[in-house]
């Protein structure tokens, strides 16, 4: 079983939760599992079908920084400007860190930033 994520904020552990206690506006993810930190309002979304979490547990500020990552990041792969491997392993170098480490999903909220800076350079240089 996967070992519960240790919150960022607080130190404690987080629990693994149904998509309901975090999201219960939205039905269509009830039955997903989320690991969650009530006091610090930290959570984290799990894999399909898993307890393996897909990244870091987050704060309210860091989920809309890792958005905003996405939002500047996910066009160069999803509108096939280069392969998601390929955008990953440009960011990793540009960010001057190894691409094992390289994934919005365990970013700080100066890396998400600097996500959103990096695209916005690249999209004076890449072109369709």
């Amino acid at each position: 079983m996967q070992q519960k994520p240790v919150c960022p904020y607080c130190n404690k552990l987080s629990e693994l939760v149904k998509g309901n206690v975090v999201y219960s506006h939205r039905p269509d993810l009830y039955n997903k599992s989320f690991y969650i930190c009530h006091s610090c309002d930290a959570y984290v979304g799990c894999h399909p079908n898993s307890t393996r979490p897909l990244g870091r547990l987050a704060n309210k500020r860091l989920r809309t920084l890792k958005s905003v990552a996405h939002a500047a990041f996910d066009p160069f792969w999803k509108e096939h400007l280069m392969h998601r491997k390929e955008a990953y392993t440009k960011l990793a170098q540009e960010m001057n860190i190894p691409i094992e480490s390289c994934h919005i999903g365990m970013f700080n909220e100066e890396q998400c930033e600097e996500v959103a800076r990096i695209c916005r350079n690249w999209k004076t240089t890449i072109r369709p």
